[in-house]
């Protein structure tokens, strides 16, 4: 076993310990909405999100009824998410999108995943592995911090990051290292002020929480 499969092999059973069962935060009964409030996420938190999105959804709860939604009632929703003019017309776009064009399903392929209105492949990856099961790897600020720190990646750039780890990480974690990531961020690596002395990665780590 090399070096870096020896520091992988520690990084994700040190993650698998700490975080042996891992989920999205974000809380929907169906593949579109999560989609919605991926989308919504930017710039925001889970828990806002959460609050929003359960007002959205009681009164639109599919692609039909937020395609034919007035705008204005969106933005009136969502308004406490940020950014919210372009993303409530993202928002009804991609329903009317979805409706239109993939009869009301959302599509099992990113592909045709990021071609909808305000969707990347962070959002992507989050639905395909959240609502669908496949082995993605969502790189969100977190992600794209800790595998920087410890030295998992070079690259500040989102989706060159993402190939990076699928080129190192065994594919059966993907899905469960993305949130083991973002949870251990949340918790101990912080990026202003991180718990280097909690931290059970610490000797791994390039920067010591200055990176």
């Amino acid at each position: 076993m090399t070096l870096n499969e020896s520091k992988i092999k520690t990084i994700l059973e040190t993650l698998r310990d700490r975080y042996p069962v891992v989920k999205t935060q974000l809380e929907h009964q169906t593949p579109f909405q999560l989609l919605i409030a991926t989308i919504m996420s930017a710039q925001c938190t889970d828990n806002q999100v959460n609050k929003v999105s359960k007002n959205l959804f009681e009164k639109y709860p599919g692609p039909e009824d937020l395609g034919r939604a007035p705008l204005n009632d969106i933005k009136r929703i969502i308004y406490s998410t940020g950014f919210y003019n372009n993303k409530a017309k993202n928002i009804k776009a991609c329903a009317l999108a979805i409706l239109n064009g993939y009869q009301g399903m959302v599509p099992e392929d990113i592909s045709k995943l990021i071609k909808l209105p305000g969707v990347g492949r962070k959002t992507a990856n989050v639905v395909l592995s959240a609502a669908f099961g496949h082995q993605t790897i969502v790189v969100d600020t977190h992600v794209l911090r800790i595998a920087g720190r410890l030295g998992l990646t070079e690259s500040r750039d989102p989706v060159k990051v993402e190939y990076e780890l699928m080129g190192i990480i065994p594919k059966t974690s993907w899905r469960d290292l993305s949130l083991q990531l973002i949870y251990f961020g949340r918790e101990i690596c912080d990026a202003r002020k991180p718990l280097c002395e909690d931290c059970p990665l610490f000797k791994l780590c390039l920067t010591k929480g200055k990176g």
